[in-house]
């Protein structure tokens, strides 16, 4: 996800999609403890997305 697509999502998409990405990444870190994935590093990819998706929300806070 890049940030000008995030720019573009609307307050509540921002909400949606951090707790999407959330649960999301709770259950790639539980697999991943259980049996190893296939693609390790969908977990660090998933933790920046959701902070590029945090960052733009705080950021849009305090210019409102």
């Amino acid at each position: 996800m890049k940030s000008k697509e995030v720019k573009e999502m609307s307050l509540g998409d921002l909400k949606d999609k951090i707790i999407e990405l959330t649960v999301k990444q709770d259950k790639m870190v539980m697999a991943n403890a259980v049996t190893k994935l296939e693609n390790p590093l969908q977990i660090r990819m998933n933790r920046k997305d959701i902070a590029r998706l945090k960052t733009e929300l705080k950021a849009r806070e305090l210019t409102a």
